[in-house]
């Protein structure tokens, strides 16, 4: 039997989880990773070394690494120091090492893959150096994805600053792809980057894949207060294209009441709630099941139980 090959955009948290779990499924993963990023340690070396952000890949590649996982925490690991080196995920250390080496971030993905033991590919949407910009609903223009992140407002345009040029392998892959998945996380600073690049939405219309939209538990405080699964849904589809998105998968986890009003009062953030009359004048299946787990507190996904309705969705089309 062919297998079947997966193309996800993304970047950050949200892109990790899913991959923890889809990474024991017989399928050909390509993840697509923003570099875009400008926070933390990422934020540092991109001005010390005029590189695209590796945060966000560092993260993807430990969680799809198949060593133990005390490797994969030390990639993780921000050292703590009294010297530069203070914050910095060893990771992003490593990966700028090689980066400043090999002068192509594609290259350096593939050894620090090695590294890692990584069975998939990674590739970063770009090897520019992007500068996200946000223009708000009142008109303001916010720099950087770290200040569109904290900025707690609403955004009516997302932009960059350069012209990126897209990898042409990326458009290959999406392009040979049996499902396009566009991953939960942030929606204007992990999903928006990948299509606010006319060269990645017109290979998403050309490619004969289906189009997923895993979409997020929490709404995100300024930027999608009050939203609904529909209303994440146009939002993508702004840029898209209306009917894009085949379907969504969505959770319908009964949380519990005294973790909803913590994350409301410390966090500012509710969850999103499926609107099912709005969804029905939809053109995209949805998808629910019990998603969500609060073991340590949080309100996670259980990685690998999304992942099997993904895996179970694509090979039924």
């Amino acid at each position: 039997m062919k297998i079947k090959k997966i193309v996800l955009l993304g970047g950050g948290t949200g892109t990790s989880t899913i991959l923890k779990g889809l990474k024991y499924f017989p399928v050909k993963i390509t993840a697509v990773i923003t570099v875009s990023d400008n926070g933390k340690s990422t934020g540092r070396l991109r001005k010390e070394f005029s590189s695209p952000g590796v945060g966000d890949i560092r993260h993807v590649l430990s969680n799809l690494s198949t060593l133990p996982g005390e490797v994969k925490d030390i990639m993780e690991y921000r050292m703590s120091t009294y010297s530069d080196l203070n914050g910095h995920a060893v990771g992003n250390l490593i990966l700028t090492a090689f980066y400043q080496k090999t002068g192509s971030l594609k290259k350096s993905i593939e050894y620090f893959s090695k590294l890692l033991d990584v069975k998939h590919t990674v590739l970063p949407l770009s090897e520019d150096c992007l500068t996200l910009m946000g223009e708000t609903e009142t008109g303001e223009i916010i720099e950087g994805e770290e200040e569109i992140t904290h900025a707690n407002q609403s955004y009516k345009r997302i932009f960059y600053k350069e012209e990126p040029t897209i990898s042409q392998d990326v458009l290959e892959a999406i392009d040979d792809a049996d499902l396009i998945l566009l991953s939960m996380g942030s929606l204007y600073t992990s999903i928006m980057p990948h299509l606010i690049c006319k060269d990645v939405v017109n290979a998403i219309h050309q490619s004969k894949a289906k189009v997923m939209y895993v979409c997020n538990a929490m709404t995100q405080p300024g930027e999608t207060d009050n939203f609904g699964v529909s209303d994440h849904v146009k939002t993508l589809e702004k840029y898209l294209g209306e009917n894009t998105i085949d379907s969504v998968i969505v959770s319908n986890t009964n949380l519990p009441q005294e973790i909803l009003d913590k994350y409301a009062r410390e966090e500012e953030k509710d969850l999103v709630k499926i609107d099912y009359d709005n969804i029905r004048k939809g053109n995209y299946e949805v998808l629910e099941d019990d998603l969500l787990v609060t073991d340590d507190g949080t309100i996670k996904h259980d990685s690998l139980k999304l992942s099997s309705m993904i895996f179970s969705y694509l090979m039924r089309k």
